[in-house]
């Protein structure tokens, strides 16, 4: 009797999961509170008024923590949240939630040209960001216009994995600054990947853990390197009865250490290629470049 039980209740979340997870479905009222949502915080991203960097909007011990922390390597990561109007209305999102983080780091001795150039390399981002970019691929370019295919794999108690469709426009503002947007075309979770099985699910008929990625890119160059801050508004199902232990790490815990991974990644490849670039140098110009920093 108990052996059965026993089993009875490993079985339990199989059942909930098929149950609750796999009948997750994005519905139009959905994409049209996110594009909401998105307008709006596209809007305040627009606006001349505001800072160009999350860290410049700062102020006294917050804005000096924030600084410490990226001159010392590490990034700064917040939580934001759009509202609407002047009463600063709460934009509901019906049967679902976005999650809007912003994240800055600092890599010394490299340039706003270098940090566009490792981000529009788009054939190499699978090797980049590997494991969370399982592939990826240029579909075509016009100028700063970029349509891409990326393979994102996601793990969190159970494994994600999904392919997606991207338009990236990048903008270069002045010689010390440029920016990036980059909105999600498709995105179709897979079955059985890496099988014989393989096959993408429909198009909003799934688990859920990622139905629209946005992300938006700010470089700056000032004291000394370049600051470079992506903000990431993430769409996801809701966390359903008896299923949280699965999906709560997913749509809680997963775009922020994204973020934080992407972030890292980024600074780690620039610091990597400003250190090969300087080792290919000769000797009297690494020499008369010591100098002259020092």
């Amino acid at each position: 009797m108990a052996i059965a039980l026993w089993r009875a209740l490993l079985l339990l979340p199989a059942f909930l999961l098929a149950a609750s997870v796999f009948d997750a479905e994005l519905k139009d009222k959905t994409v049209k509170d996110f594009d909401r949502y998105v307008s709006e915080t596209e809007r305040r991203l627009d606006a001349r008024d505001q800072p160009f960097l999350y860290i410049d909007g700062l102020t006294g011990d917050k804005k000096k923590e924030a600084l410490e922390a990226l001159r010392a390597g590490d990034p700064v990561i917040a939580k934001l949240e759009t509202t609407e109007g002047k009463n600063k209305k709460k934009i509901s999102i019906d049967d679902a939630l976005v999650h809007h983080w912003v994240g800055v780091v600092f890599v010394r001795e490299r340039s706003v040209s270098q940090a566009v150039a490792l981000l529009q390399d788009y054939d190499r981002h699978a090797t980049i960001y590997r494991p969370n970019v399982e592939r990826s691929k240029t579909l075509s370019r016009d100028g700063d216009r970029f349509k891409v295919f990326l393979r994102f794999h996601m793990k969190k108690t159970v494994t994600a994995v999904v392919n997606s469709d991207h338009d990236a426009v990048f903008t270069r503002e002045g010689s010390d600054r440029a920016s990036s947007r980059i909105r999600s075309t498709r995105i179709q979770e897979v079955e059985d990947p890496g099988t014989s099985k393989e096959r993408e699910k429909p198009v909003g008929k799934d688990y859920g853990f990622l139905w629209r990625l946005n992300s938006y890119w700010r470089f700056l160059e000032r004291d000394g390197g370049v600051y470079i801050q992506c903000e990431s508004l993430t769409l996801t199902r809701g966390i359903p009865w008896g299923v949280g232990f699965i999906v709560k790490p997913y749509v809680t815990e997963i775009p922020e250490e994204t973020l934080d991974f992407t972030l890292k990644k980024t600074k780690e490849e620039l610091e990597r290629r400003g250190a090969q670039a300087a080792a290919s140098r000769p000797a009297e110009a690494r020499l008369d470049t010591s100098r002259r920093t020092q």
